[in-house]
């Protein structure tokens, strides 16, 4: 991919336009142009090679959980974490004009989105279908033009390509919301002062008995809150096993320092994402 002049106005994103990550990208960096990129690796690349400045990255869902494939990819980038954004999803069901519910059988989108609206889909007794984005799934429907075949995506996918939508709000659970982190090539060099700070890290606990435990005291004991803690496998190896988890907190702070100086003792390998300002969200919800 070839650097463009105004690269530095690009934040990249996974997906078709109309995707959630496109929504999300308007939402925090109106006056950017929103780059849209085929697969999560092709996104981090952009910012790597330096034909975006920013990626906005879906980490986790409120109903589907975490997005499996950014929890891989995110320990072997060279990005820093600089944001967060929380993003309220309101999931479409759309379909070409003529089609109806009745007609309907078929129904394509990101599997978090199917898993967003299992319920209802099988209330309906359409057959769920997984694609490789939402606003992909909405692009694809436009083209077949057939009555029988659906799409969940966002309206903006709807007006986009030119589809009606048959529901709206079709997600399970109102409290529907997905986590962006947002990724740059440096992390950011100041933090609001005035603001609560999150960090988030990737460790890799050595093979020893209770190591877990102690670095989970280290943090217990020094009074700082753990927001989150994922874990999954190394190459698929059933013995070393790699976390991911926030903080509230800076690495700067006492707390924060003796917590990380705890756990180094029970780790192999261990990295800072990055520093970043709470989300507003978050801190509504203190």
């Amino acid at each position: 991919m070839q650097k463009t002049s105004n690269a530095e106005n690009n934040i990249a994103f996974q997906g078709e336009p109309g995707a959630y990550s496109n929504l999300a990208c308007r939402r925090v960096f109106p006056d950017m142009t929103a780059l849209a990129c085929h697969t999560f690796e092709d996104v981090f690349v952009a910012v790597e090679d330096g034909n975006a400045k920013y990626a906005m990255i879906p980490i986790e869902n409120s109903v589907a959980g975490r997005v499996a494939a950014i929890h891989h990819l995110i320990p072997h980038s060279s990005l820093h974490i600089i944001g967060e954004h929380f993003q309220r999803i309101n999931h479409h069901l759309l379909a070409v004009n003529g089609a109806s519910m009745a007609s309907l059988k078929v129904v394509r989108s990101h599997e978090q989105a199917l898993g967003q609206c299992r319920k209802n889909l099988l209330d309906w007794g359409l057959q769920p279908e997984a694609y490789s984005d939402t606003a992909g799934a909405a692009k694809l429907v436009s083209e077949l033009q057939d009555p029988t075949v659906a799409a969940i995506a966002s309206s903006l996918a709807g007006e986009i390509y030119g589809l009606k939508s048959l529901k709206k709000n079709i997600e399970d659970a109102d409290h529907n919301t997905t986590r962006f982190v947002i990724l740059a090539r440096k992390p950011l060099a100041t933090l609001p002062t005035d603001k609560m700070t999150m960090t988030s890290f990737v460790f890799q606990v050595r093979n020893l008995p209770a190591a877990l435990y102690k670095i989970m005291g280290g943090f217990a004991t020094n009074g700082i809150n753990m927001t989150k803690l994922e874990s999954y496998q190394i190459n698929g190896d059933f013995i070393a096993t790699q976390f991911y988890a926030d903080i509230e907190g800076h690495p700067d702070d006492a707390g924060v320092k003796h917590a990380f100086e705890e756990l180094l003792f029970f780790t192999d390998k261990f990295r800072i994402l990055g520093s970043y300002p709470a989300a507003q969200y978050r801190r509504d919800r203190r």
